[in-house]
């Protein structure tokens, strides 16, 4: 599952997802309809990539209300904001340590590594 309030990003990870072998990919840019989702379909997800700032619902509480539905679920988060200088991601980080975090913008073979790494895990 992709969830991202941009489409263009959220369907980029979604062709990168696509090209290393992951043909189920899901993606939403209400955090509010892929939570719907999750919590129907949530059996047939092994790792969520989630936008941190996005309207309705940050990419921590969304990767905590999924995390109480499915216990071990694995999350890369992204940002387009500099993570080693925003208290929001840091303090949150504490609170979330599971998910891995990532900047923006990220190439396509970073991430593929770090998908496969996750699910690896």
């Amino acid at each position: 599952m992709v969830v991202d309030d941009d489409f263009d990003i959220a369907t980029l990870v979604k062709i990168t997802l696509q090209k290393n072998g992951f043909e189920d990919v899901f993606v939403f840019t209400k955090p509010s309809l892929a939570l719907a989702h999750f919590k129907i379909d949530y059996k047939n997800y092994s790792l969520v990539i989630c936008d941190i700032r996005m309207p309705e619902m940050n990419g921590f509480e969304f990767a905590r209300y999924i995390s109480q539905i499915k216990p071990g679920i694995k999350v890369i988060l992204m940002t387009a904001f500099d993570i080693k200088d925003d208290a929001f991601v840091e303090m949150n980080m504490k609170y979330n340590n599971k998910s891995e975090v990532i900047q923006k913008p990220v190439s396509s073979s970073k991430l593929a590594s770090m998908i496969i790494a996750q699910i690896n895990k």
